[in-house]
């Protein structure tokens, strides 16, 4: 902050690419008070919701049906590992194609980000369970679905918090990307617009926001999630 402060003071920098912080905080300010900013934050968060709402249960559950199989689990696991790779951006043209404009082509993108990343943690941490936990269960009268819900998912939780904290930073990072093509609204699309006008502080106003929201998200939320 000083030393942005400092350049932008002493003229090293043209305002017009790095606008000095009062003027960034003087249009946060006019872009809450007229609502632009709220908007734009819910719509991105709605966004991401949507994306976990969706992927979240269904990479858990085929997560835990594909590492049962330890014949398939083997198979699948570096497929998963592959559509890693290509999940998020990678996918935009292609979701523009099929879905055009809008709604579902972000939301396709959010879900192929979050469900790759939660169920490939899902895989490797039920597989990592000791099966000396399952023979005990087992042992002691317990059916298929005690060994489930009391061994598997128990043991495998750090992992599928793990992958869902990767998940939503990396969903971030795809959403953002989206909305700059594919949408009117959200933080993507305020930075895209502002950016056709070579409006540098609401830039930095939209680049701040995403910070501070994956922050709060963060350290709020994920990180006492995975301590406990």
């Amino acid at each position: 902050m000083v030393a942005w402060a400092l350049v932008t003071r002493t003229g090293l920098v043209p305002a017009l690419f790095l606008p000095p912080p009062g003027d960034v905080v003087r249009t946060a300010w006019d872009l809450a008070r007229d609502g632009s900013l709220w908007i734009n934050i819910a719509a991105s968060l709605g966004r991401v919701l949507l994306g976990i709402v969706i992927s979240l249960p269904l990479a858990v559950a085929l997560g835990v049906l594909v590492a049962l199989n330890r014949r398939l689990a083997p198979v699948v696991e570096p497929i998963v590992g592959f559509f890693n790779a290509l999940s998020g951006i990678a996918w935009l043209p292609l979701a523009i194609t099929w879905f055009g404009l809008g709604w579902t082509s972000v939301t396709f993108i959010m879900c192929n980000t979050i469900f790759f990343l939660v169920f490939f943690n899902t895989l490797v941490g039920v597989r990592a369970v000791p099966r000396l936990f399952e023979d005990a269960v087992r042992t002691m009268g317990g059916s298929r679905r005690h060994v489930i819900l009391q061994v598997l998912i128990p043991g495998a939780l750090p992992s599928i918090v793990t992958g869902l904290r990767m998940a939503i930073s990396f969903g971030w990072r795809a959403l953002i990307a989206a909305e700059m093509i594919a949408t009117s609204t959200g933080l993507g699309f305020l930075i895209y617009n502002a950016a056709n006008f070579h409006q540098s502080d609401t830039i930095l106003v939209g680049i701040i926001t995403i910070g501070l929201l994956w922050l709060a998200t963060d350290r709020l939320v994920l990180q006492p999630l995975e301590r406990r």
